[in-house]
């Protein structure tokens, strides 16, 4: 029975390398890396390869300690507000115009006007842009809510949505919707975040309350 599933972990493996290679996240990089090293290690053993065992289980190690030193890093965050895009602000969404997109299509430089916008610092280095228009009922919409690809972590939403929500209740805002969200992933995101459907004028929106 091993024998003939040897094969198929022989290709996960495979599969889960090939796919660490393509991510252009170091969190999603290490864990899929370290599945196919696991994968392999069961290969190896079914098979009594025991130099595929050995090589796997140093790289397992070796995985396992950049995601400990992943998770355990002590980084800056900090908020840093703006009324009118500046040169760096413009060179970011500029950068990333196309991958914004993908997310915000509607989204373009000019929506940022009478917004609360800002830009979310990881060790001094622009990881996020927000933007959110209020309402006088003290609810906001999410006009751009976008993380560069390195830092999808969740940890720049933990920082907006958890660690510092008292910036977003200092501005009024009670709470926090999407009338709509374009990507799959985001939406993904926004659940972890602890937003849930809700109906907002007839519309069914993601929201959270802050509060």
């Amino acid at each position: 029975m091993l024998q003939q599933i040897a094969p198929w972990l022989g290709y996960l493996a495979t599969l889960l390398l090939a796919i660490s290679l393509l991510v252009n996240n170091d969190l999603k990089f290490r864990w899929l890396n370290l599945g196919g090293c696991v994968a392999f290690i069961f290969y190896g053993a079914v098979l009594q390869a025991i130099p595929i065992v050995i090589t796997n289980a140093l790289l397992l190690c070796i995985n396992a300690y950049f995601l400990f030193q992943i998770y355990s890093r002590k980084e800056l965050f900090e908020i840093l507000e703006f009324n009118k895009a500046g040169v760096i602000v413009e060179k970011f969404l500029s950068f990333y115009k196309k991958d914004i997109a993908i997310y915000f299509p509607e989204f373009s430089s000019d929506k940022l006007n009478g917004n609360i916008n800002f830009v979310v610092l990881r060790d001094l280095v622009i990881a996020n842009a927000f933007s959110t228009k209020i309402h006088p009922d003290g609810y906001a919409e999410v006009i751009l809510n976008y993380t560069m690809p390195k830092y999808r972590d969740f940890k720049v939403g933990r920082f907006i949505f958890e660690k510092e929500k008292q910036f977003l209740l200092s501005k009024g805002i009670q709470k926090i919707y999407y009338a709509s969200v374009a990507n799959k992933q985001h939406e993904n995101f926004l659940y972890k975040m602890g937003f849930e459907k809700e109906l907002i004028n007839g519309n069914e929106c993601l929201t959270k309350n802050l509060r």
